[in-house]
């Protein structure tokens, strides 16, 4: 393991920046037990002359906790359960995986 792979282990362990969820992929079955870390920037989305501005959630996982999430996985968060909605991207060195997501109802 090397010092960038030590250091995102050392972050999704720390309850100040990740927590315990479920992941289902293709949101079925009873899933497996991930740590992930969400974040929650507002998109600003232009509409002709006219600009609003919508809120968005993102989910990033370890890629050794889930080595190829897709839109259609469902990730469950304490109470709430989240859909991944469009393809996830990896970082540089591959060790993690920021996936959009939307809540589900």
């Amino acid at each position: 393991m090397d010092a960038f792979a030590a250091a995102a282990d050392a972050l999704f362990a720390d309850p100040n920046v990740a927590r315990g969820a479920i992941w289902r992929p293709g949101g079925a079955g009873s899933g497996m037990a991930v740590r992930v870390a969400t974040r929650r920037p507002d998109q600003v989305v232009g509409f002709g002359d006219s600009r609003a501005i919508l809120p968005s959630v993102l989910i990033d996982v370890r890629q050794s906790d889930v080595a190829n999430p897709v839109a259609g996985d469902v990730v469950i968060i304490g109470a709430d359960v989240f859909e991944i909605i469009a393809p996830p991207t990896i970082d540089s060195l591959q060790l993690v995986w920021t996936c959009e997501a939307a809540r589900q109802a």
